[in-house]
Formats: C-alpha cells, structure tokens, sequence
C-alpha cells in the first residue's frame, strides 16, 4: 500500500507561494492559466483519503475525472491510479482558484492543495465517498488543447459508451486510462507477482533470462527473423519459446527454473492470439509427470483464489485426448455442461440407412450429441441447411444434419429414412447406451471419425451457448488435464509426419517402436473450454531424439546442424526433466472476464498485426537496408 507522506517544507513553502504561469496558446479561448513546467510531489494519493484524515492539509496530483457546478460550489472529482476523490470550491473562499475550478475541463492534470473534511452526505459508491477536499489552491500542469474521442470517466464509467476498438487502439493511452483497462493490468500484476512468490518462496525456482536473439529451427509457427548486419546473409530468429534453453537450464544443473518469458509467432491471428505474447515458462529437472502436475495445480488453485476469489477444486480431473474426442467432440471440452457425444457406429453399421451404415464401413463412425428437453430447439431451426443449428453444422464441417427425438410416449420421432434405420431393437439399445429420457433430442454426425467428433464438438458449444447451459449450471469454474496426445501427426500436405507438439516431447517408454502412433507425455490445462497452459515429459537421451527426429523426416545431417548443441548436452549427463508454460495473456483475458486478449496487454497488436498507436510495421530508410545486406523485390505487391 502507497504510504501517506509527511509535507515536506518546500511542499508548504508551496501552499503559501502564488505559482508562476504562461498561458497555453492552444487552449487561452477557454482562459486557460497552465502552471510553468514543474514536477510536483503529492503528500497523499487520491484514492486513499478517508474519514481518518479530516483536518489534514494535504496536496494530491491527478486527472480531472468530471466536473459540476451546484449553485456556484464548483466540484470537481480528482483521479490518480488509486481512485476518485471529490475536491470542492467556494467563491466566498479563495476567488482566484475558484475561478480556476471553474474553468478545469475532462483530463486536465492538476497539483490540488487543500484541507480534507467529511461531505454534507457521503457517497458510498466510492471508496472516499465520506471526505472531500476542499481546496485552498490548485495548479494547472496541463490542459486538453484537442477533442478527446472518447470518455474514460471512472466516477460515470456505467453511462460511457464503449467505442470501437479500432479507436480504442489508435487512442491506447486514452484507453488505458479507463477504469476497466487499468483494472485488467493491475489484475495482470496481481497475476504475475503471486506466480513469482509462490515458485520462488514456497518452491524454491530460480528466475533465469533466456536469449530474444536465437536460432531459427523447423517445426511450429513462422519464426521472426532478425537480419544480422556483422553477419551478412545469417539470421537471428526471435523465439517462439525457450524450449531448447530450458532443457540445456536442465542439463546445467539448475533444478527448478522459471521465467515470465516473451514469445514471438509469425502466425495468422485471432481474439486468444498475437504475434508477441508473454507465458510462465517452467521447466523440472527430476520430477515426474504426477509431481508437474501436482505442482502446477497449487499454483494455479493459489492464482484464482488469491487474484480472483474463484475456488478451483483439486485434484484437477484427467481425461485422455482420446476420451475427450471421443466424448466432447475437442481436445480442450468445457465440462460446465455434458451435452457428451456418444459413439453409436456399433449399433448401426448394417442398418437400411446408408449414410450410417457407409461411413462405418468406410472406416468412419457415427456419433450423436443427446440434448435434454429437446424441446428447447425447434424442428425449424434443425432443417436443412437454413435453420440456425443446420447452418452451424454446415460450418462445423457436417454434409447434413439427422436428428430425432423421443416423444413423451416413449416413441421415436424423426425423418423416415432413420426411423427405417433404427426399427426393432436398434433404437433401444441407442437409447440404453446413451441413457435417453422423453422429450431428448438427438442430432447425428457420420463420416471420418475424427472429423465427426471435431464438427459435433464445435455444434455442441454452439448448442450450449443457444440454450444458456453455461449460464444455468451448477459449476461455474472447471479445470482438468488432456493426456497422452498424439506424439505425431500426418501432414498430408507435405505428405510426412510432425510433432503435435514440438519434437523434444518425450513418447511413452511402451510405445518407442511405432512412433508414428506413439502417445506423448503431454499434458494440457483446459479451464471453462480454454487451454491455458501445456507441458511435457522432455526426451533427454540422444538416441531416443534421433528416433524421432527420423520419424519426422529430419536427418542426422540437419539434426546437427539445428539441434547439435542439445544432442551434445545429451552426451554429457542430462537429467531427466520436463516443464510447462502458461499462457499469461489468456490466462488473465479469463480472470477479468475479457473477450481478447488485447483487453489484458498494454499495447497490442490488431488482428492484422498492425500496432496502431505507432503505425507499424512500417518501411525504414534504404541506407538501414543496406547496412544490412537486404534489398527489396520492387515487383511483388505488398500485402
């Protein structure tokens, strides 16, 4: 807490001098008297006086947050980054800085001097809604000399129209004087200040920089490349993480490392996502898998409670990749609501309906998602392909949507072709398996089985957030782990496999014959359907590195030319280790109930990749150009 500090002699010298000024061109229509340049000292912040201090003479700096004119008694309320006070004026006190008050505008800086009292009637919406300053004199530090574009008053904050985040952004320092913004950082400290204490005094993990200017290396997103002018044709990449240097940390005997680590994709953007962000990396040497958990879990129980007061139950539930698909349809299932996906391929694989019966012969599956009381959902909005569900399974990736419903008799409704399909005992085994009641609704998807369990997936939030699951459940806050991703995947464009991950993922021991289908000691944290953080079990052995290197298509050759000198600290006794990294800006979007990620960073960039307070990325002179060796393709279009 800010301490209260004692007025120093210079400070009452100033109560008693009259201040030098010059008069503000751009704003001497409105007779506006801006005090010469000074750098004032404040004996209070304005958000901290109380009924304890009546009768202090204080002096405070600040904002103008709004004023008003009763009668001839000018109020003004004063803000700092600790709050709102109310100041006061009488003409029948000290006339000239009456006058002044008067005169004050939105946004004015001013340095306040005056004697605290108890207000005629206290206003408990704020928290120095008791006292009020009344003011003896005040100086004008600077004045607003253009239309501001929007309101950032705290004290009428309710009545202020939110206005487009593109001005939002091209104004950000406006923006970052609004009560919600400056609440979203300061929450973002909290944040961070309780990682650093909880790792560093109760876990005893040592904070270690990691280098911005690095080595480019395949697999992931675009590197951000940094030509070098003593190097010419060589390039620096800026990192995507610090994978490799945490390990090499590992290698080096530094047991518990952590850093609150900046890093850099080249990457196509969205709300949860920038070219730049920051994440809680961490890495363990000698802990296995349950112990990272373990200790991720109270890190995070601590965060929510101490920056949020949201209880976070543990043991965090754990579910397998495979059982989240297969069940939510997505690797990272809100489980604030069921609305679960079940697989009914075994019970309509040889039915007269063709599109159930040919995706399961080709391999594929058939999934429905049950919904209760599908009566919520009307007929018109299931229809094919106009009705807003249809349209929404259309975007999902679905080449139509089946449904049917069970009828409060017991029998089942639907299209004729699935009625045929689900004759004689089928539809009761459907029903059995999925525990169906009267009035339920089921919607059917058929095809590929991980492409039918991704658009389900993507048809069930939609469904949950039409029918207001979210809002109506029980469990406002969940957190559970995905296990035992997919070491590798195939990428059909390239026609070879790549890691899910990143290649330094360590396969379970049992699957280290068939990489290609291996599991990974990989685990994610989902919180309310948002990943917000993943780690893993790292490979520090040479030979099972090269293994995978091999299965991804990478050479011995290229290995040692991208990845030598952690091979090399391989050969010279590397630990076994693993880590994880929490996303800081989406971890903080969620805490403050923000919608971007944009709300909870200073100066972001827009979905472009553009900062628009300081127009970049924007073109630099020839001769820096050529100092670096580079020069332009003039025949292709810029973007």
């Amino acid at each position: 807490m800010y301490a209260p500090m004692r007025m120093g002699s210079a400070c009452l010298r100033s109560l008693r001098a009259r201040p030098a000024i010059c008069r503000c061109a751009a704003a001497s229509a409105a007779e506006t008297l801006v005090q010469a340049p000074s750098w004032p000292s404040r004996s209070h912040l304005a958000g901290t006086l109380r009924a304890s201090d009546v009768d202090a003479k204080v002096c405070l700096c600040g904002w103008v947050d709004g004023t008003r004119n009763h009668g001839g008694i000018v109020f003004v309320d004063l803000r700092d980054h600790s709050g709102v006070v109310q100041l006061a004026s009488d003409p029948k006190g000290a006339l000239e800085t009456h006058r002044r008050m008067e005169r004050l505008r939105n946004e004015y800086v001013v340095h306040v001097f005056g004697t605290v009292r108890l207000r005629h009637e206290s206003n408990p919406k704020m928290q120095t809604g008791e006292v009020e300053l009344c003011v003896d004199r005040i100086e004008l530090l600077n004045a607003v000399t253009k239309p501001l574009p929007f309101s950032v008053s705290h004290v009428e904050d309710a009545k202020n129209q939110s206005p487009l985040e593109e001005t939002r952004l091209k104004y950000r320092v406006l923006d970052l004087r609004t009560k919600r913004m400056a609440n979203n950082l300061k929450l973002r400290h909290q944040v961070i200040k309780c990682m650093r204490r909880f790792l560093e005094d109760e876990q005893g993990f040592t904070e270690i920089e990691t280098p911005i200017l690095t080595k480019s290396t395949p697999e992931g997103a675009r590197d951000y490349l940094v030509p070098s002018r003593i190097h010419p044709g060589s390039w620096y990449a800026l990192p995507q993480s610090p994978q490799l240097f945490k390990q090499m940390l590992m290698c080096a005997g530094f047991d518990r490392y952590y850093q609150l680590a900046r890093c850099f994709r080249d990457e196509d953007l969205r709300a949860d996502r920038q070219p730049e962000f920051t994440q809680l990396d961490l890495e363990m040497a000698f802990m296995d898998q349950n112990q990272i958990m373990q200790l991720s879990e109270d890190l995070l129980v601590k965060v929510f409670k101490d920056c949020a007061n949201i209880e976070l139950s543990k043991p965090f539930p754990r579910m397998t990749y495979d059982a989240a698909m297969s069940r939510y349809g997505t690797d990272r299932p809100d489980t604030r609501y069921d609305l679960r996906l079940y697989d009914i391929s075994m019970h309509v694989k040889d039915c007269s309906f063709k599109v159930f019966a040919d995706a399961v012969s080709d391999g594929g599956s058939v999934y429905c998602i049950r919904v209760p009381n599908g009566g919520r959902i009307s007929n018109s909005k299931l229809k094919w392909p106009k009705g807003e569900v249809a349209k929404e399974a259309a975007a999902a990736g679905l080449a139509g949507l089946s449904f049917a419903r069970l009828g409060a008799d017991g029998t089942l409704e639907g299209a004729k072709p699935i009625l045929e399909a689900l004759e004689g005992d089928r539809a009761n085994k459907i029903m059995e398996h999925i525990g169906m009641e009267p009035g339920d609704l089921l919607l059917f998807g058929a095809g590929p089985t991980r492409s039918i369990q991704t658009a389900l997936g993507r048809l069930r939030c939609f469904i949950a957030n039409t029918l207001g699951e979210m809002v109506d459940s029980d469990v406002q806050h969940t957190a559970l782990w995905i296990t035992d991703f997919p070491l590798m995947e195939w990428n059909e464009e390239q026609e070879r496999y790549e890691s899910v991950h990143h290649p330094f993922t360590a396969p379970h021991a049992s699957d280290l014959s068939n990489l290609q289908n291996a599991r990974a000691r990989a685990y994610d944290i989902v919180y309310n359907g948002v990943e917000i953080g993943g780690g893993s079990l790292r490979i520090y052995q040479r030979e099972v590195q090269e293994k995978v290197f091999a299965a991804i298509g990478v050479s011995k050759m290229e290995a040692e030319e991208k990845f030598g000198y952690l091979l090399q600290c391989f050969d010279m006794g590397a630990p076994p280790h693993g880590g994880l990294a929490l996303g800081i800006d989406r971890l903080v979007m969620l805490l403050c109930g923000a919608s971007s990620i944009r709300d909870v960073i200073a100066f972001p960039k827009t979905t472009q990749a553009v900062c628009s307070l300081t127009h970049t990325p924007d073109p630099v002179p020839p001769s820096q150009l050529k100092e670096l060796h580079i020069r332009l393709d003039q025949s292709k279009e810029p973007h």
